[in-house]
Protein backbone atom coordinates (compact mmCIF):
# COMPACT_ATOMS: atom_id res chain seq x y z
CA UNK A 1 0.00 0.00 0.00
CA UNK A 2 1.45 3.22 -1.26
CA UNK A 3 1.99 6.38 1.97
CA UNK A 4 -0.38 8.74 2.45
CA UNK A 5 0.73 12.28 2.55
CA UNK A 6 0.42 12.02 6.26
CA UNK A 7 2.33 8.88 6.50
CA UNK A 8 5.56 10.42 4.42
CA UNK A 9 4.90 13.80 6.55
CA UNK A 10 5.59 11.62 9.93
CA UNK A 11 8.34 9.63 8.14
CA UNK A 12 10.12 13.19 6.75
CA UNK A 13 9.62 14.89 10.28
CA UNK A 14 11.24 11.61 12.24
CA UNK A 15 14.23 11.48 9.93
CA UNK A 16 14.31 15.55 10.92
CA UNK A 17 14.05 14.91 14.66
CA UNK A 18 17.18 11.61 14.43
CA UNK A 19 19.18 14.22 12.71
CA UNK A 20 18.82 17.61 15.41
CA UNK A 21 18.92 14.78 17.96
CA UNK A 22 22.07 13.56 17.00
CA UNK A 23 23.28 16.81 16.51
CA UNK A 24 22.47 17.44 20.06
CA UNK A 25 23.85 14.23 21.46
CA UNK A 26 27.16 14.71 19.88
CA UNK A 27 27.70 18.31 20.52
CA UNK A 28 26.94 17.64 24.52
CA UNK A 29 29.25 14.52 24.31
CA UNK A 30 31.91 16.75 22.90
CA UNK A 31 32.87 13.04 21.01
CA UNK A 32 30.29 10.85 18.68
CA UNK A 33 29.63 9.66 15.51
CA UNK A 34 27.59 11.96 13.62
CA UNK A 35 27.52 12.20 9.64
CA UNK A 36 26.45 8.29 9.92
CA UNK A 37 23.42 8.49 11.71
CA UNK A 38 22.54 11.70 10.18
CA UNK A 39 23.14 10.09 6.90
CA UNK A 40 20.77 7.22 8.09
CA UNK A 41 18.21 8.90 9.36
CA UNK A 42 15.64 8.94 6.37
CA UNK A 43 15.49 5.31 6.24
CA UNK A 44 15.63 4.41 9.76
CA UNK A 45 13.30 6.67 10.26
CA UNK A 46 10.94 4.95 7.17
CA UNK A 47 11.87 1.21 8.95
CA UNK A 48 10.74 2.06 12.91
CA UNK A 49 7.43 4.33 11.70
CA UNK A 50 5.85 2.19 9.46
CA UNK A 51 7.70 -1.53 10.06
CA UNK A 52 9.01 -2.65 12.55
CA UNK A 53 7.22 -3.85 15.31
CA UNK A 54 8.78 -2.70 18.45
CA UNK A 55 7.26 -1.04 21.46
CA UNK A 56 7.37 -0.32 24.80
CA UNK A 57 3.86 -2.73 24.71
CA UNK A 58 5.79 -5.87 23.58
CA UNK A 59 9.72 -5.07 24.91
CA UNK A 60 8.80 -8.63 26.56
CA UNK A 61 7.35 -10.72 23.62
CA UNK A 62 9.63 -13.43 22.96
CA UNK A 63 7.51 -13.48 19.31
CA UNK A 64 8.24 -9.48 18.36
CA UNK A 65 10.26 -8.32 15.54
CA UNK A 66 14.36 -7.80 16.29
CA UNK A 67 16.50 -5.00 15.18
CA UNK A 68 20.34 -5.34 15.22
CA UNK A 69 22.87 -2.24 14.40
CA UNK A 70 25.28 -3.49 13.23
CA UNK A 71 27.35 -0.34 12.42
CA UNK A 72 27.16 0.46 16.23
CA UNK A 73 29.06 3.61 16.12
CA UNK A 74 25.82 5.15 14.44
CA UNK A 75 23.83 4.39 17.49
CA UNK A 76 22.47 8.06 18.52
CA UNK A 77 20.48 7.85 15.84
CA UNK A 78 18.90 4.53 17.17
CA UNK A 79 18.70 6.00 20.22
CA UNK A 80 16.81 8.92 18.80
CA UNK A 81 14.29 6.38 17.31
CA UNK A 82 14.05 4.56 20.84
CA UNK A 83 12.92 7.63 22.27
CA UNK A 84 10.61 8.67 19.76
CA UNK A 85 8.67 5.40 20.26
CA UNK A 86 8.61 5.83 23.72
CA UNK A 87 10.98 3.00 24.89
CA UNK A 88 13.86 5.46 26.17
CA UNK A 89 13.00 8.67 27.69
CA UNK A 90 14.01 11.50 25.56
CA UNK A 91 15.62 13.92 28.56
CA UNK A 92 18.06 10.36 28.73
CA UNK A 93 19.24 11.71 25.34
CA UNK A 94 21.47 14.03 26.55
CA UNK A 95 23.52 11.78 28.92
CA UNK A 96 24.97 10.44 25.46
CA UNK A 97 28.27 8.92 26.02
CA UNK A 98 28.77 10.69 29.58
CA UNK A 99 30.05 8.71 32.48
CA UNK A 100 27.24 6.18 34.06
CA UNK A 101 25.02 6.42 31.07
CA UNK A 102 22.85 3.87 29.81
CA UNK A 103 23.72 5.32 26.17
CA UNK A 104 26.97 4.27 25.61
CA UNK A 105 29.17 4.95 22.18
CA UNK A 106 27.74 2.05 20.62
CA UNK A 107 25.14 0.04 21.64
CA UNK A 108 24.59 -2.27 24.80
CA UNK A 109 22.15 -5.15 24.89
CA UNK A 110 19.29 -4.37 27.13
CA UNK A 111 16.17 -5.92 27.69
CA UNK A 112 14.52 -3.19 28.79
CA UNK A 113 15.71 -0.36 26.64
CA UNK A 114 14.26 -2.92 23.42
CA UNK A 115 17.90 -3.49 22.64
CA UNK A 116 18.75 -6.56 21.20
CA UNK A 117 22.61 -6.81 20.35
CA UNK A 118 25.98 -4.96 21.58
CA UNK A 119 27.44 -4.07 18.28
CA UNK A 120 30.01 -2.12 17.35
CA UNK A 121 32.48 -4.76 16.22
CA UNK A 122 32.06 -4.28 12.77
CA UNK A 123 30.53 -7.91 10.96
CA UNK A 124 28.92 -9.35 13.76
CA UNK A 125 25.65 -8.07 13.74
CA UNK A 126 24.34 -9.57 10.41
CA UNK A 127 25.69 -12.68 12.00
CA UNK A 128 23.88 -12.06 14.95
CA UNK A 129 20.82 -10.91 13.21
CA UNK A 130 20.62 -13.69 10.76
CA UNK A 131 20.93 -16.39 13.81
CA UNK A 132 17.55 -14.66 15.21
CA UNK A 133 15.76 -15.28 11.99
CA UNK A 134 17.00 -18.89 11.61
CA UNK A 135 15.54 -19.07 15.51
CA UNK A 136 12.71 -17.53 14.54
CA UNK A 137 12.22 -19.71 12.10
CA UNK A 138 12.84 -23.30 14.33
CA UNK A 139 10.68 -21.87 16.63
CA UNK A 140 7.56 -21.41 14.37
CA UNK A 141 7.47 -17.69 14.76
CA UNK A 142 6.20 -16.90 11.41
CA UNK A 143 4.97 -13.21 12.42
CA UNK A 144 8.49 -12.38 13.82
CA UNK A 145 11.33 -10.43 11.58
CA UNK A 146 14.31 -9.22 11.97
CA UNK A 147 16.20 -5.50 10.82
CA UNK A 148 19.59 -5.38 10.54
CA UNK A 149 21.92 -2.33 9.27
CA UNK A 150 24.92 -2.68 7.96
CA UNK A 151 26.93 -0.26 5.73
CA UNK A 152 29.22 -0.42 2.57
CA UNK A 153 32.58 0.20 4.76
CA UNK A 154 31.18 -2.94 7.17
CA UNK A 155 30.96 -5.01 3.94
CA UNK A 156 34.72 -5.36 3.29
CA UNK A 157 34.53 -7.61 6.87
CA UNK A 158 34.82 -11.33 5.67
CA UNK A 159 31.79 -12.37 8.29
CA UNK A 160 29.36 -9.99 6.49
CA UNK A 161 29.80 -12.52 3.57
CA UNK A 162 29.66 -15.65 5.65
CA UNK A 163 26.36 -14.34 7.49
CA UNK A 164 25.08 -13.85 3.72
CA UNK A 165 25.73 -17.87 2.95
CA UNK A 166 24.17 -19.19 6.17
CA UNK A 167 21.23 -16.78 5.50
CA UNK A 168 20.79 -17.81 2.09
CA UNK A 169 21.50 -21.21 2.71
CA UNK A 170 18.33 -21.23 5.19
CA UNK A 171 16.33 -19.57 2.77
CA UNK A 172 16.00 -17.02 5.79
CA UNK A 173 13.10 -14.75 4.57
CA UNK A 174 12.34 -13.22 7.45
CA UNK A 175 15.85 -10.90 7.17
CA UNK A 176 16.35 -7.75 5.95
CA UNK A 177 19.50 -5.61 6.08
CA UNK A 178 19.61 -2.32 5.38
CA UNK A 179 22.84 -1.20 4.51
CA UNK A 180 24.47 2.49 4.22
CA UNK A 181 26.14 3.03 0.99
CA UNK A 182 27.35 6.31 1.03
CA UNK A 183 30.96 5.65 0.14
CA UNK A 184 32.73 6.83 2.79
CA UNK A 185 34.89 5.35 6.15
CA UNK A 186 36.83 6.78 8.86
CA UNK A 187 40.02 6.39 6.87
CA UNK A 188 38.03 8.65 3.68
CA UNK A 189 36.52 7.30 0.39
CA UNK A 190 35.37 3.61 0.37
CA UNK A 191 36.10 3.27 -3.23
CA UNK A 192 39.96 4.55 -2.50
CA UNK A 193 40.32 2.53 1.08
CA UNK A 194 38.69 -0.89 0.22
CA UNK A 195 36.32 -0.81 -3.10
CA UNK A 196 33.13 -3.44 -2.22
CA UNK A 197 31.84 -2.61 -5.71
CA UNK A 198 28.41 -3.48 -6.42
CA UNK A 199 26.59 -4.97 -3.04
CA UNK A 200 23.25 -5.37 -4.74
CA UNK A 201 24.84 -7.78 -7.53
CA UNK A 202 27.59 -9.53 -4.64
CA UNK A 203 24.16 -9.91 -2.64
CA UNK A 204 22.35 -11.41 -5.08
CA UNK A 205 25.35 -13.61 -5.88
CA UNK A 206 25.15 -15.52 -2.78
CA UNK A 207 21.42 -15.70 -3.21
CA UNK A 208 19.61 -12.58 -1.47
CA UNK A 209 16.82 -10.57 -2.81
CA UNK A 210 18.26 -7.46 -3.20
CA UNK A 211 17.47 -3.99 -4.31
CA UNK A 212 19.17 -0.91 -5.07
CA UNK A 213 17.23 2.26 -3.51
CA UNK A 214 17.72 5.84 -2.50
CA UNK A 215 18.23 6.13 1.36
CA UNK A 216 16.93 9.58 1.39
CA UNK A 217 13.44 8.76 -0.60
CA UNK A 218 11.22 7.75 2.11
CA UNK A 219 8.55 6.33 -0.34
CA UNK A 220 10.98 4.30 -2.11
CA UNK A 221 12.46 2.73 0.73
CA UNK A 222 9.07 2.34 2.31
CA UNK A 223 7.71 0.75 -1.21
CA UNK A 224 10.93 -1.89 -0.69
CA UNK A 225 10.67 -2.78 3.16
CA UNK A 226 7.08 -3.94 1.61
CA UNK A 227 8.35 -6.01 -0.96
CA UNK A 228 10.92 -7.53 0.86
CA UNK A 229 8.34 -8.81 3.39
CA UNK A 230 6.88 -10.28 0.61
CA UNK A 231 9.64 -12.23 -0.38
CA UNK A 232 9.40 -15.47 1.78
CA UNK A 233 11.98 -17.99 0.39
CA UNK A 234 15.44 -15.94 0.93
CA UNK A 235 16.92 -12.72 2.68
CA UNK A 236 16.60 -8.91 1.29
CA UNK A 237 19.48 -6.78 0.97
CA UNK A 238 18.35 -2.86 0.65
CA UNK A 239 21.23 -1.12 -0.38
CA UNK A 240 20.39 2.61 0.33
CA UNK A 241 22.26 5.08 -1.45
CA UNK A 242 22.77 7.80 1.12
CA UNK A 243 24.62 11.11 1.64
CA UNK A 244 26.90 11.16 4.90
CA UNK A 245 25.66 14.56 6.84
CA UNK A 246 22.60 14.82 4.91
CA UNK A 247 20.60 18.00 5.44
CA UNK A 248 23.62 19.83 7.35
CA UNK A 249 25.42 21.77 4.49
CA UNK A 250 28.78 21.46 6.03
CA UNK A 251 29.32 17.49 7.05
CA UNK A 252 27.48 16.48 3.71
CA UNK A 253 29.73 14.04 1.85
CA UNK A 254 32.69 15.36 4.21
CA UNK A 255 34.91 11.89 5.31
CA UNK A 256 36.26 13.92 8.41
CA UNK A 257 32.64 13.99 9.87
CA UNK A 258 32.14 10.06 10.12
CA UNK A 259 33.52 10.75 14.22
CA UNK A 260 34.31 14.39 15.12
CA UNK A 261 32.33 16.30 17.13
CA UNK A 262 30.45 19.80 16.20
CA UNK A 263 31.50 23.03 18.36
CA UNK A 264 29.15 25.10 19.74
CA UNK A 265 28.91 27.24 16.19
CA UNK A 266 29.08 24.65 13.96
CA UNK A 267 26.43 23.28 16.34
CA UNK A 268 24.25 26.31 15.73
CA UNK A 269 24.43 26.20 12.08
CA UNK A 270 24.05 22.58 11.78
CA UNK A 271 20.59 23.15 14.24
CA UNK A 272 19.21 26.10 12.44
CA UNK A 273 19.62 24.62 8.91
CA UNK A 274 17.69 21.38 10.46
CA UNK A 275 14.69 24.09 11.18
CA UNK A 276 15.49 23.05 15.31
Amino acid sequence: MALTRERKEAIEASANQIRIDVVNMVHAAACGHPGGPIGMADFMATLWTEHINISPANLNDPKRDRFVLGNGHTCAGYYSVLAQKGILPREELITFRKFGSRLQGHPHRSAVMGIDMSTGSLGTGLSTAQGMALAARIRGWDETRVYATSSDGESQEGQIWEAATSAAHYELGNLTVMVDFNNIQIDGVMRKVMNVRDLRKKYEAFGWHAVDVDGHDVVAIDQALCEAKSITDRPSALICKTLIGKGVSFMENQAGWHGVAPNDQEAQTALAELGA
